[in-house]
Parts: C-alpha cells; structure tokens; sequence
C-alpha cells in the first residue's frame, strides 16, 4: 500500500466540503457604495470646504480682517 492510496482512502471518507460547514462569507455593506479610501476623499474635501466658506462668512461679517 502506497501513501498515494492513503490519502485517496482518507480522502473519499470525508463527503463534506468547507462551503457546506461554514458557507458563503457575507461581505460587508459598504457606506453609500463607496470604499473607504472614497469615504476619506470625500469628508477631506466636505471639511476643506468647511473650513474655507466659514472663513469666507467671517471674512464678509467683519469678524476678521485681512492683513493688508
């Protein structure tokens, strides 16, 4: 008996495979489609404009002045 025909023997007793035991791996559900690297691209560029149209309102308000 050789070791090929071992391993065929243990082989065929096993009538399972890994699908059946621990099936489809769910995929997690991604925030409006997008990747994560998207997500990060689009709340730099939310809190860039955050930052420059408040500037801007202060600008118009008079709350501060640019040093001329």
């Amino acid at each position: 008996m050789s070791v090929d025909d071992i391993r065929n023997q243990f082989d065929d007793d096993f009538d399972f495979s890994e699908e059946e035991i621990w099936g489809d791996p769910e995929s997690k559900p991604e925030l409006f489609g997008m990747t994560p690297g998207q997500r990060f691209v689009l709340a730099l560029l939310l809190f860039l404009a955050t930052i420059i149209l408040s500037a801007f309102c202060l600008i118009v308000a008079g709350k501060v002045s640019l040093p001329l």
